[in-house]
């Protein structure tokens, strides 16, 4: 009796398309890599108080209030220090960083202050007042680069208290 054995074609793969896809893929992927950049902001919330805070003479508790028509910089214990209304580009950043600058230099030992915004604050605006807030530009000598001065790092947000609306027919 005779066998019969059936003879086994070796397989070949076939690799060129995929070949083909990582060769248009690769670049590809490379090319979007470079372009994505992460920033990250250490931002902490403003801490829960049970009860009476301490008062000091010279404490500072400084909040920056996002209004749709202006900036309130105020003390939370002693009210508010300045309103700056808006320019024609929106909010006025160069007087807000000014102010900072003249608090600081009454408070050199104070850090943290708190930006309050409306729920209709653009992310782009208030990311403006909290870099003016956090850091500014010195003026530089001639050839020399402008050095930045940290005035109130650590930033704290939250929401804006309601404004009274003022009634009018």
């Amino acid at each position: 009796m005779r066998v019969r054995r059936l003879r086994k074609n070796v397989a070949q793969l076939e690799v060129t398309a995929f070949i083909n896809l990582v060769v248009v893929l690769v670049p590809f992927l490379l090319s979007t890599a470079v372009f994505t950049r992460l920033s990250v902001l250490e931002l902490t919330l403003p801490a829960q108080n049970s009860g009476v805070e301490q008062l000091k003479v010279d404490d500072l508790k400084l909040e920056i209030v996002l209004r749709p028509d202006a900036i309130e910089v105020g003390d939370r214990i002693g009210g508010l220090i300045q309103r700056i209304g808006n320019n024609d580009k929106g909010y006025d950043l160069a007087t807000l960083s000014a102010l900072m600058q003249q608090i600081k230099a009454r408070f050199p030992d104070t850090k943290g202050a708190t930006v309050l915004a409306q729920p209709d604050t653009s992310y782009e605006a208030l990311v403006q007042v909290m870099d003016a807030v956090r850091e500014a530009t010195s003026p530089a000598a001639a050839g020399a680069k402008a050095a930045h001065v940290d005035l109130f790092p650590d930033i704290s947000i939250g929401d804006a208290p309601v404004s009274v609306a003022k009634k009018g027919g």
